[in-house]
This record gives structure tokens, sequence and C-alpha cells, in this order.
């Protein structure tokens, strides 16, 4: 499928500096392409950055039928642009799409398509220490229907936006409330998946623990809610008496992409990995005894985020002293030296665009 490209004539001002908000601005150009039962996926093209317009009875408004992705563009020491495991993305959002009865796409040109709308809107990709050009591809239900069945139509897109840091606090560790009412997700359900509706089920909890002067919850799984899966956006990682433990991935957590490349690094560096369930008691005990020795979260947006405490039911722990690990730095040092092109990259993630 060959894409078409409308150039923009009315280009936007682009945002200046290191401290560039973090998904406030977009680019002068999206890339799309769209679903029909009887065309399979078709009309591949780039063209200005514009509303969308809707049916009010567009049926991803009333059943949430609709996924997304999330990744990064790097500019290098030299100029060039990079790319972080791109492919990785789409077989991922090809998993949300299975689970949310959504047609498939075409990995590599999907691939294809990211890179080709990269490298239109290059000027776009900052240079400032940290920053970067997130990247946002979405599907979304297009049908104009009231009922409750899988749609016909669908819309896929592609946005830009240059970003600084996922937090304004760059790596300072964040305080966690471990949630003991709400669940974010369960076995069977869509917590794999990177759909809308798993962000919007977290909001509450996340307000609350704002309201009490956390960053973020750690979340308990939705069966038993004694065992570890996420926290906030993130997957979740622990330095247990040298040993890095991790949740297993159980259907109800998001495969990421960013903990898979930690994992290979950790493991490669010679460090003991377990993929298992971890209950929030184990986690407590370590915490009071000292034996747990740090903590991070880990996403596309922040990197790592170390955690510098944790909240559980009126009693607060100190993790690493609250400050960043030395496991959790260097792997932040080792996974964005790679991103960003300053050490070599034995794995062969870093792809360069332009």
């Amino acid at each position: 499928m060959e894409i078409s490209v409308t150039l923009t004539q009315n280009y936007k001002q682009k945002p200046q500096g290191a401290d560039i908000p973090f998904g406030v601005y977009t680019t002068d150009h999206m890339f799309l392409m769209n679903y029909s039962t009887d065309k399979g996926w078709h009309d591949a093209r780039i063209v200005p950055y514009a509303p969308f317009q809707m049916d009010p009875a567009c049926m991803v408004l009333h059943y949430a039928q609709e996924i997304f992705e999330g990744m990064k563009a790097y500019r290098d020491a030299e100029g060039k642009i990079r790319l972080f495991r791109p492919e990785e993305n789409f077989k991922r959002m090809n998993n949300s799409c299975e689970r949310m009865s959504i047609p498939a796409v075409d990995v590599d040109f999907c691939v294809k398509a990211t890179k080709q709308l990269v490298e239109l809107e290059k000027d776009w990709v900052p240079s400032a220490p940290n920053t970067s050009l997130y990247i946002r591809p979405f599907i979304f239900a297009t049908d104009n229907h009231i009922g409750v069945h899988a749609s016909h139509t669908y819309q896929f897109a592609i946005i830009l936006s240059p970003v600084g840091p996922y937090y304004a606090t760059g790596l300072a560790p964040v305080s966690i409330m471990i949630e003991e009412e709400d669940v974010r997700a369960v076995r069977g359900g869509t917590g794999f998946t990177k759909c809308g509706g798993n962000y919007a089920a977290s909001l509450r909890a996340g307000e609350r623990a704002e309201q009490k002067g956390f960053s973020q919850v750690l979340w308990l799984d939705g069966v038993e809610q004694k065992y570890i899966e996420e926290v906030g956006s993130m997957n979740v990682l622990f330095k247990i008496n040298g040993t890095i433990v991790t949740p297993a991935l159980n259907g109800s957590i998001l495969p990421g992409i960013t903990r898979k490349s930690l994992l290979q690094i950790l493991r490669d560096k010679g460090y003991k990995v377990e993929e298992r369930r971890i209950s929030v008691d184990e986690l407590i005990s370590a915490a009071k005894d000292g034996s747990l020795e740090e903590a991070w979260g880990s996403g596309t947006a922040a990197v790592v985020s170390p955690i510098g405490s944790l909240y559980f039911k009126g009693e607060t722990y100190e993790v690493s002293g609250g400050k960043i690990g030395p496991v959790t730095q260097e792997l932040y040092d080792t996974l964005t030296g790679i991103q960003w092109g300053k050490i070599a990259d034995p794995y062969g993630w870093s792809q360069v665009v332009c």
C-alpha cells in the first residue's frame, strides 16, 4: 500500500528548550488509514493535523472499542533521529486488536508509516537533554450505530508530540500508595491491552492518592487483592536480597516493551531475575526487614521511575533511603544510552530513521 502525502499550509511554532510539557504540543502532520470489511485497511495517507469529524452515534463513544500505543523518537548527538524497537509496539497493538475485536494491522507497514511520518516531522524532534518526540498510534471504531457489537469500520491514526521528561522532577524518587479498594484489571479481562478503559478505571484511585500526597498507586490483583501487579500505568520491578523480582505476565498485566528490554539487560549483566507472583505481604515484610533494596516503575514515557517510599495500611516504608538505587540508575543510563545512541547497542534495538 502506497502512502500519499498532503502537506500543511499552516505550520505551527515549535516549542524550544528542555522543559517541554508532556503531551501538550502536536506536530504539523498525522498519518491516517481506514478499515472497512470490504476493503480491509486502505487509503494510507499523511495529512495536515486536524480534528476528526464524528457522528454522535459513533460506536467508540458508546462502547469504547479503541486501542493505542506509545513510543518515542530520539535525536542523537550527531543529529540523527532514532526509534526504539517500533516493531514491538505494533506486535503488541495486534494483541490488543485481537482482544478488542479490531482487525489486525500489518506490523512492517506500520513501522514504515511511522518512520515516514517521523522523517517528515524531523524538525519537531527536540535536541535538548531528556527530550524526545512521543509517538501515539491508535485505532478506534467508526460505525455510526447504537448497538453492542464490533464495528465494521475503523480509523487508524498516528500523531506526534514533542515532550520533555514525563515527571517534572525527572529521576527523583516518587512516593507510592498501595491501593486497597479499586482494582485496575482482572485475568480474562483487558488488562494486558492498551485500551483507554484500563486507564479510565485507574483515574479515581490515582486522584485519591494525589490528594493524600502520593505520586502514584501500586495496584493489587483483581481477584484476591493480594498480589502486586503494576504501579500507576507502568510495570513495576523490585530488588529483594539481590534478586530482581517483577510480577509475571498473567493476562492482567501489560507486557511492557521497556520492561522486556530491562529484563534482558539485567540478565545479560548477570543479575538473577524472577518473573513471578509477589504478594503485598512479602513486599511489606521485605520493606520492614530491609531486604527490599530498590523499587522502580518502567514504561515508555518515564523509562524508569524510582520508588522512594511505599504507603500501606497507615504506615510508610522508605525504599533505598528515599534515593534512586544503583541498579535503577544503571538501567536508566543503559537504556537511555541505547535509545539516544550514546552507547553501543548490542541488541539492534535502536533504528536510525534519518
